[in-house]
């Protein structure tokens, strides 16, 4: 029996050495060697300071800037140690109700507005921190952002077209669009 606990303890700290040590250390290595912009969490910098990372959305709420999908984490919204879906399920009346409360505001937020108002601007990402929408979500703010910065709506228009990056490989995925990418840029076309 002793032998037993003692093969036990000894293949418990070998595994602990490997799995825990050896492999977090070595995969670590590598990805700090061969992708150090991600591993160091994709931030992104405006005046040498690190204002988001281009992997996890923010919340933006001024008029003046293109919103993203709303967040599932808490506590507040993009909170990466929390990333999870909001597990309420299309019957549950909690979605209904919370995609109406999003509607609500961004109705009024721009009153004139009448169009459609894309899914991603009132349900969450499945992690809830999705930093992407689609060209659809961002063209239907794109009347809202100009007029809260005095520009012209097809100037705003260029900047999500620019700011827009296709399929990945030109096969995968759908088109999308960067808000922290987009609102920076908007932010330099002052």
């Amino acid at each position: 029996m002793i032998k037993l606990i003692r093969q036990a303890l000894v293949m418990l700290l070998l595994m602990t050495a490997i799995v825990g040590v050896a492999y977090p250390a070595v995969i670590g290595g590598l990805g700090n060697l061969l992708f150090p912009r991600q591993a160091a969490g994709s931030l992104v910098q405006r005046d040498g300071k690190p204002v988001g990372s281009a992997l996890i959305g923010q919340a933006f709420t001024a008029p003046g800037y293109f919103w993203g999908r709303p967040s599932a984490t808490t506590p507040g919204p993009y909170n990466g140690a929390s990333s999870t879906g909001s597990n309420v399920g299309p019957t549950n009346p909690a979605l209904a109700d919370a995609a109406k409360q999003r509607i609500a505001a961004l109705r009024a937020a721009d009153p004139g507005n009448t169009a459609p108002v894309p899914v991603e601007l009132v349900t969450a990402s499945g992690s809830g921190l999705d930093p992407e929408i689609s060209p659809a979500a961002a063209d239907f703010q794109v009347s809202r952002v100009a007029r809260a910065r005095g520009m012209d709506p097809g100037k705003v228009r260029e900047l999500v077209a620019a700011n827009t990056q296709g399929r990945q490989f030109g096969v995968l995925g759908e088109p999308r669009v960067n808000v922290l990418a987009l609102n920076l840029a908007l932010d330099r076309s002052r």
